[in-house]
């Protein structure tokens, strides 16, 4: 059974997931939106984009890699297997923050709270203190999120869920936002620029 801060936690990470600015998910909603998609459409949208590894799916890259850290008992050979192997290292880094990620530490934060969830903790900030030495960058909340699942027991495709669960009220907003918008307006106009037919066309 969850207790108190477990449940705590799970809401914060909700809320701090609800929106980030135009993520590839956010903007396909929003183009759905603009050709005027029923909201059901629009969501679906959301979903179709979210599902990638480099989006909502990232979480579960991550809870995969915390249980080996935990498995293994350290972080520096699962970070040096990942790099070798040329791959990141699932959780680490965005785009958006050239430092930490305020999400992760938010969740985190909350996360010390959890009585199950110490050892997990414990490993994330490792992986992360690792890869540092790396030069690779700070903990996302796709890392925050593996802490959450995997000290829950929760499976690793958990993450994605509790993602689009929180992002879906976000992605409603902006397709109400978008409702009330010109049609259209995000149509782009693609221009050709690949190579030129061998004679003129009739």
């Amino acid at each position: 059974m969850p207790d108190a801060a477990s449940l705590r936690a799970l809401e914060a990470a909700l809320v701090l997931l609800i929106d980030h600015d135009l993520a590839a998910s956010t903007l396909a909603v929003r183009v759905a939106a603009s050709a005027r998609a029923h909201p059901y459409a629009v969501v679906s949208a959301g979903l179709g984009a979210l599902e990638g590894p480099l989006h909502g799916a990232a979480s579960g890259l991550a809870h995969r890699m915390l249980t080996e850290v935990l498995e293994r008992g350290s972080a520096a050979a699962v970070v040096a297997d990942h790099l070798r192997g040329g791959r990141s290292v699932p959780g680490l880094g965005h785009r958006l923050y050239a430092g930490p990620d305020p999400r992760a530490r938010a969740l985190f934060a909350r996360l010390e709270s959890v009585p199950g969830a110490r050892d997990a903790l414990a490993a994330a900030r490792e992986v992360e203190a690792t890869a540092a030495r790396q030069g690779t960058p700070h903990a996302n909340a796709d890392l925050a999120l593996a802490v959450l699942t995997v000290a829950s027991g929760m499976p690793p495709e958990a993450g994605e869920t509790v993602f689009a669960v929180a992002r879906t009220a976000g992605w409603i907003a902006h397709a109400l936002e978008e409702y009330a918008e010109r049609p259209l307006r995000l149509r782009p106009v693609g221009q050709y620029c690949g190579p030129k037919p061998p004679r003129a066309m009739p």
